[in-house]
């Protein structure tokens, strides 16, 4: 939205001459867009372009005078004409129309009035700054919806859906995780991973993806037209039920437990409520280590339940205490192929910082999106520094 008071400064600025009044904040931000000068533009556009995020007001002046009218009004038309062309991103198309802006300001000062052609480009901006603050609106209103950890809109099909009539799903891994170990789905039925999938209706419907469990035996089936509501439920107030705990319906979550072979034991929660941590995500260890809940392992019979129990130490660099990384906390929850090798090298080699956790490597594939985010430090860093060798395991049990 800064893109047309900027424009109306900087060329207040060239009309004037004057480098005052910001003039190193719009340096910083016209430096950021791309330079769109080809070697295949006029050297009027180039030397025009050049001058203006240089804020050299002497040369433009010089530049726009010895150029005739008749030329700066055909290089602001195509200017126009090429920022609205369909393969030009929001970006693109609003950086050209600023320069075209700028352009006929140029003109009007030094040439004369070219007052309609103005109007024309501070329209096409305008409706431009609207269209992205329509598109920027659909976007926050997802997040919105997934600001409960784990929540995901499944956005994919959103024309199919739009027509259909239906909102977007919303697929809470908080609700599912009380009945199924994450290694239920992870990687026999889903990738770990939210957009390698391609979950669509029709895979549903033959029975993979969500139609493995959603069959109409174990769980409501996908076919039921008259269950699409229970999940296209996406900006709807009934979608309040799945951003907070307290809303949680103990009896139907009991009743699915009972049926798919897990357990839900109300009477075992502390104080009668979901433990949650200070940032109000579900404490699950909390919920495990006083029985609340003892998902299932697996769909398939005679599925081994693979525990590795060891203890890994991750030396910090800075003042924080050290991490010790818990493998028998972990494989409970997923399968040592979820990890390895894709996401860990099973050596001591791999080059753990936060900084690449915080972009979806390493810890960061599944914490602060499906698991407690990294703003709760202490909860892994709270072994005290100089305690062992980073990388060595320093405790080794049994495998179960």
């Amino acid at each position: 939205m800064y893109r047309t008071s900027n424009n109306v400064l900087m060329n207040h600025l060239f009309l004037n001459g004057s480098k005052k009044h910001g003039v190193t904040t719009l340096l910083l931000i016209l430096l950021v867009f791309s330079d769109l000068c080809g070697a295949g533009e006029k050297d009027f556009r180039k030397q025009f372009i050049t001058n203006y995020k240089t804020f050299q007001f002497g040369a433009q002046e010089k530049l726009v005078k010895g150029t005739s009218a008749r030329h700066m009004q055909a290089e602001i038309r195509t200017l126009v004409d090429e920022a609205m062309t369909t393969n030009k991103d929001y970006t693109d198309r609003l950086y050209m129309l600023d320069v075209a802006n700028a352009m006929a300001s140029a003109y009007q000062h030094w040439h004369g009035d070219i007052k309609a052609l103005t109007k024309e480009i501070e329209k096409l901006i305008k409706a431009e700054l609207k269209q992205e603050e329509i598109r920027v609106a659909k976007l926050m209103r997802w997040k919105k919806e997934e600001r409960f950890l784990g929540n995901f809109v499944m956005k994919d099909h959103m024309a199919e859906m739009e027509q259909a009539g239906v909102a977007p799903v919303i697929y809470p891994h908080w609700v599912h995780r009380i009945w199924f170990e994450c290694k239920v789905c992870h990687q026999d039925i889903f990738a770990m991973n939210r957009w390698r999938n391609k979950v669509s209706h029709q895979k549903i419907e033959s029975g993979k993806q969500c139609g493995v469990c959603h069959d109409g035996k174990m769980v409501f089936g996908v076919k039921d037209k008259g269950q699409c509501t229970k999940c296209h439920i996406a900006g709807k107030p009934e979608a309040e039920k799945l951003h907070h705990t307290d809303k949680i319906d103990h009896a139907r979550i009991k009743q699915v437990a009972e049926r798919v072979g897990a357990e839900w034991n109300i009477e075992n929660l502390p104080e009668g409520k979901v433990p949650v941590d200070k940032f109000g995500f579900i404490n699950w260890l909390n919920l495990k280590e006083n029985g609340v809940f003892k998902p299932i392992h697996s769909l398939r019979e005679g599925f081994a339940h693979e525990v590795r129990d060891n203890k890994i130490l991750f030396k910090s660099k800075g003042k924080i205490d050290d991490v010790i990384f818990d493998h028998k906390v972990h494989s409970n929850w997923i399968n040592c192929s979820s990890c390895h090798p894709e996401i860990f090298r099973e050596t001591t080699t791999n080059d753990v910082k936060m900084i690449r956790m915080s972009k979806g490597k390493f810890c960061g594939y599944c914490h602060g999106k499906v698991s407690f985010t990294f703003a709760d430090c202490k909860r892994c860093h709270n072994q005290k520094k100089g305690a062992g060798k980073a990388g060595v395991i320093i405790h080794q049990g049994a495998a179960q």
